[in-house]
């Protein structure tokens, strides 16, 4: 306290003093007042914490809104998934569970075989299916082939001829009740040798209709199904893969009976109720950022003025306050994520999962901002300021880690990917790098190498031990280090109790309580006190000229 004083006193001597006295003193309680915590600014000068209790309430109800459409957008993910697997088990001949890896044909008349059920279970759909599904009006079975152009083949001789011309062959098939792929298609016929891919497309739609038990209306799917026999590879096996594309729209005519509309009104009348709250708390906190650049800018005019030097960024910074920044953040994607829910109830809309990634990363600030009010406790405020206070240099070492780390996982794609699912993608090979680094599946990574090839083999176990050795043992340990040197910084200052830096020692030396009233005297005096002291001062330099 004294020594801050001193500076202050020091700086006052050797610059020409512009500012009274009284404006000092008044800047110090203006921006102290603006760093207290709701409970020290309710005694300072009795304003009661609106903007706390307003987020306490928010964080409850945009909690049960997420909960709320959470279950909603797990029925409709349900639907989808389950669909996709009923698609498998009637159109694959022979699947079963969780063979969809490995399902595959190897003979020609196997392909013929899966066409033709494949075509037999499509017009046989009615009779077969236990669910509600339903045929595209005007829109037939596509069959299509796609084959080089020409080509000749004689692997006995060394020797081929190949137009590398793609060509593509489709045919329409409308719904019928009987026949196979010769009865329909007599002339039909697959050229295995310059063969590329079959596919087989057809539209079903479908109501979702588990929606109705919680008071919700159904919705309508199109499900685009695409079976795909792929011979890229000319391997001969051919592998086999169904997938859908899914569009959910708003079904055209519906009627529910036995269930009332109110509940649909209320769940809309609540999502106002929280885009209204997300719009105060969002007009506060900018409010709030506002005061705060305003309160910079005089205490910047201050030190150039008063102390002759410019304030430094980090004392900038401090007033910029980055809790407001992330409410007013949650505050908009929460405002965002409950219109599109309103329109997706009322079923305006039907995408789910733009509005769930608004929803759920709203949600996800408004939680994180709990840490703010958790930083105004001492004991707590420790893991903020450690963040905070390592946060350049963490960055800074992650790029230089991020490099070495994409270095290994180009190089394991390249060398490891033919020889390990891990690596087989530069995605898959990043997320199982990733996963070494922190311990996770290490044995079944050195296990499932093949030992097709000695060098490659070779080459994986260095490549492995180091990659281990480098960041378990080296890189992970200097991370973990630059936070605990962080950690135990901000441990010694809050032990010593000395100002860090100039703005904490130009608020130490007022030694105003939040009881002592004073703040309460100046909130309305204070700047009229600034203003008298200005002109009292401007006068008397007018004086002294004359």
């Amino acid at each position: 306290m004294e020594e801050s004083s001193d500076l202050y006193d020091e700086y006052e001597t050797d610059f020409p003093c512009s500012w009274a006295e009284e404006d000092v003193e008044c800047l110090r309680r203006k921006i102290k007042y603006y760093f207290m915590n709701p409970c020290e600014k309710y005694h300072a000068r009795g304003r009661k914490p609106f903007k706390l209790i307003l987020q306490v309430i928010k964080i409850a109800i945009i909690t049960i809104q997420l909960v709320c459409f959470g279950l909603s957008n797990q029925m409709v993910v349900t639907f989808k998934e389950e669909s996709l697997m009923t698609f498998k088990h009637l159109f694959l001949k022979d699947y079963v569970d969780g063979g969809m890896d490995t399902y595959a044909v190897y003979r020609q008349g196997d392909v013929y075989d899966h066409i033709n059920y494949i075509i037999e279970q499509y017009g046989l759909l009615h009779n077969i299916t236990v669910g509600n599904h339903e045929y595209e009006k005007n829109t037939p079975l596509s069959l299509c082939q796609e084959f080089y152009r020409n080509g000749t083949i004689y692997p006995g001789n060394e020797t081929f001829e190949i137009d590398s011309q793609v060509e593509t062959e489709c045919l329409k098939i409308y719904p019928v009740y009987s026949g196979s792929l010769q009865e329909v298609l007599p002339h039909f016929e697959l050229h295995f040798k310059r063969l590329l891919y079959i596919t087989i497309t057809f539209v079903l739609k479908a109501i979702n209709l588990q929606t109705v038990r919680h008071r919700e209306l159904p919705d309508c799917y199109d499900f685009t199904v695409i079976i795909t026999f792929n011979n890229q590879a000319h391997s001969g096996r051919i592998k086999v893969n169904l997938e859908n594309d899914v569009d959910i729209n708003e079904c055209r005519e519906w009627k529910v009976t036995g269930a009332s509309a109110r509940n649909l009104y209320l769940t809309v009348a609540f999502d106002c109720l929280i885009i209204i709250t997300c719009i105060t708390s969002s007009l506060l906190c900018i409010r709030s950022v506002i005061n705060g650049i305003q309160l910079q800018l005089e205490y910047t005019f201050f030190c150039q003025n008063h102390c002759g030097k410019k304030a430094p960024w980090s004392d900038k910074l401090e007033f910029v306050n980055g809790w407001y920044i992330l409410i007013i953040v949650s505050d908009t994607l929460t405002i965002i994520g409950s219109i599109l829910k309103i329109e997706i109830q009322t079923k305006v809309l039907t995408n789910y999962d733009v509005c769930s990634i608004f929803l759920g990363t709203g949600t996800m600030f408004v939680w994180i901002g709990v840490i703010r009010y958790m930083g105004y406790f001492r004991k707590y405020n420790i893991l903020i300021l450690t963040l905070r206070a390592a946060f350049p240099n963490v960055i800074r070492f992650i790029c230089c880690a991020g490099i070495i780390y994409l270095s290994y996982c180009f190089c394991g794609w390249v060398v490891l990917g033919p020889y390990h699912e891990k690596f087989r993608t530069l995605n898959t090979a990043s997320e199982c790098l990733f996963s070494l680094v922190n311990g996770d599946d290490m044995f079944p990574t050195f296990e499932n190498m093949k030992q097709k090839s000695s060098l490659v083999w070779m080459f994986s176990r260095v490549y492995l031990y180091t990659f281990v050795s480098l960041f378990i043992y080296m890189i992970l340990s200097l991370f973990i280090t630059i936070i605990t040197d962080t950690y135990d910084t901000i441990k010694q200052q809050q032990r010593s109790g000395i100002p860090a830096s100039e703005l904490q020692r130009f608020l130490s030396v007022c030694e105003d309580l939040p009881h002592s009233g004073v703040y309460r005297l100046e909130e309305n005096s204070c700047i009229f006190k600034c203003c008298i002291n200005r002109c009292r001062n401007y006068q008397e330099r007018l004086i002294s000229v004359s």
